[in-house]
């Protein structure tokens, strides 16, 4: 398989990411995946990946790079270093001294900054029901704000509508 950048030499590394359930596969030569910025004889994580540092940096970056690299987490000493060399984080205050550098490695981990879990088949509907009526409380109170009477007349109903709803399917076996 031919480089995807030069298409003359062969691809020897191949990258594969997943964003939004839709693959991207990049194939690169050892000598455009240099000049895209990864360090190809030194190791390298996921976490060097997502976080964008594939081992060469800019010189532009480096100034911000280095200051990043020195940060350390005030409560357990944790130096950036060390978490990027064990994917993992010290104690609860590593998540405030790494923020900015957590929060795009976690979107792009998760597809999103707030945990949607699993919920059991048997609570669907209640976890919807209430998802929708604080959507519609959240309305209301703009609306409100906003001296828009008959629009809060209006989402009031449906929120007296939607518990109503999601009380009677409780009751139903």
């Amino acid at each position: 398989m031919k480089c995807e950048l030069c298409q003359e030499l062969e691809a020897t590394i191949h990258l594969t990411q997943v964003v939004d359930g839709a693959v991207q596969k990049v194939h690169l030569c050892e000598g455009c995946a240099a000049k895209s910025g990864f360090d190809v004889h030194g190791p390298m994580s996921i976490t060097d990946i997502l976080l964008g540092l594939g081992g060469q940096e800019s010189a532009k970056s480096a100034p911000k790079a280095v200051k990043s690299r020195e940060r350390s987490c005030p409560r357990c000493h944790l130096r950036r270093a060390d978490f990027k060399k064990t994917g993992r984080l010290g104690c609860p205050s590593c998540y405030e001294a790494f923020e900015d550098e957590l929060e795009p490695l976690l979107r792009a981990m998760h597809r999103g900054d707030q945990h949607r879990g699993k919920v059991p088949a048997n609570e669907q509907e209640r976890v919807r029901a209430t998802a929708e009526v604080e959507a519609l409380q959240a309305q209301l109170a703009e609306a409100v704000r906003e001296e828009r009477y008959e629009d809060a007349a209006r989402l009031r109903d449906a929120i007296q509508t939607t518990r109503q709803t999601a009380a009677s399917q409780q009751e139903t076996p």
